[in-house]
């Protein structure tokens, strides 16, 4: 029975998914440069589904555009209920993510470009712009009780308006083509999932059907599939101030052991077989390699919080509650994570010089593991100094 304790306990913790999703990051990286390195993509390559119906991808884009659509889908219940009855349920405390996103994309997007202007890397610069929401949720949350939850629930609300704002700019500069009447089919499962919520239908299948039916014309409009999942949760009712569980809370319940112990650590798997080749290092000391670094680790930041200073000075916006400048300072270097999205946006960026790509998919990890590394360090040198002060 204790046993059966612990490991409830470890499956409900949020520290866990954290230390599993990093120990998934080391594994890839170990298999991308070992003799099973050809084999692992080769796997990831294998095509999936039927041509039917337009549904034959591989499973690497399975992973990326339909499991992580789920991931999306958890986050945005989450960030739904906080703006309903939580810590963003106001617009000072709502705008302030926003803001942030918006500091933390043009600030970086402008150093990259400053660096690379005129030259053939110039098309990049978005590289930079991205967080990488289930990397920076798992880092912050290994901090467990060390950072007010309302600090977490900002970073959860940055980071979604953030990729939010980095699929809105693929969709416009990175997508070749927009498929019009399948976005119109998507507008049109919008619209019925609202009527649904109007009309107070609290059964999961109502939302689900319509919102996989979202996800597939989402994904033939060219428009990366994820942000079906964020549009389905913002449709998913809720109770306000009832305190029967609403239909969003039950699924949020649902979708917690799933999303943290198997979707999130395939992810990691996926998107983390990066093989380093020859020169990689070296690349990281030309305008390319600066742009990107100094992008995330220096640009987020420094864009997250001057945006954030400004409009809680003109008293638009409020600090997360029982939070810091030096705490959001942290939040801000975790948010230079760009991973995957910065990693995709790569992709996209410089289709056909798969030796730019890799330089780029390094110069993305390093970034983001000494941002990770020391937005960590940050929060957790804070909260020993406050305990250590206000001990008698």
């Amino acid at each position: 029975m204790l046993i059966t304790n612990y490991f409830r306990k470890f499956l409900h913790s949020s520290q866990s998914s954290g230390i599993l999703l990093i120990v998934c990051v080391a594994i890839s990286l170990m298999v991308a440069n070992s003799s099973l390195g050809a084999s692992f993509q080769n796997i990831l390559d294998q095509k999936i589904g039927t041509e039917m119906f337009a549904l034959n991808y591989s499973l690497s884009v399975w992973i990326n555009d339909g499991l992580m659509a789920i991931f999306f889908l958890l986050v945005g219940l989450e960030i739904k209920r906080e703006i309903v009855e939580g810590e963003l349920s106001t617009f000072k405390s709502a705008s302030l993510p926003i803001v942030a996103a918006l500091g933390g994309m043009i600030v970086p997007g402008l150093i990259f470009y400053l660096f690379n202007r005129g030259t053939p890397y110039e098309n990049g610069w978005a590289i930079p712009m991205a967080t990488d929401i289930a990397f920076s949720l798992a880092i912050i949350s290994m901090l467990g009780k060390k950072v007010p939850l309302s600090l977490k629930i900002f970073l959860a609300a940055l980071a979604i308006v953030d990729d939010l704002g980095a699929i809105m700019v693929i969709a416009i500069f990175y997508t070749d083509q927009i498929h019009w009447n399948y976005l119109g089919l998507s507008a049109i499962m919008v619209a019925l999932l609202v009527v649904f919520n109007i009309l107070k239908m609290k059964k999961h299948v109502f939302y689900i059907i319509p919102g996989l039916f979202l996800w597939y014309f989402m994904h033939h409009s060219g428009i990366h599939a994820t942000i079906a999942g964020v549009l389905l949760a913002f449709t998913i009712p809720t109770n306000f101030s009832s305190k029967e569980i609403s239909p969003l809370e039950k699924l949020e319940q649902k979708l917690h052991l799933p999303v943290n112990f198997l979707i999130m650590p395939i992810f990691a798997l996926a998107n983390t077989n990066i093989t380093f080749k020859e020169g990689m290092v070296d690349g990281l000391f030309t305008d390319f390699g600066y742009g990107i670094i100094l992008g995330l680790f220096l640009g987020k930041v420094i864009g997250i919080n001057l945006f954030s200073w400004v409009f809680i000075k003109l008293k638009i916006s409020n600090l997360p509650d029982q939070s810091s400048w030096t705490q959001m300072t942290g939040v801000g270097l975790l948010a230079g994570i760009g991973f995957t999205m910065s990693i995709f946006i790569a992709l996209l960026s410089f289709k056909g010089f798969p030796e730019i790509q890799d330089e780029a998919k390094f110069a993305i990890l390093v970034a983001s593991v000494i941002s990770g590394f020391g937005g960590y360090s940050l929060l957790r040198y804070v909260d020993k100094k406050k305990v250590t002060e206000e001990a008698p």
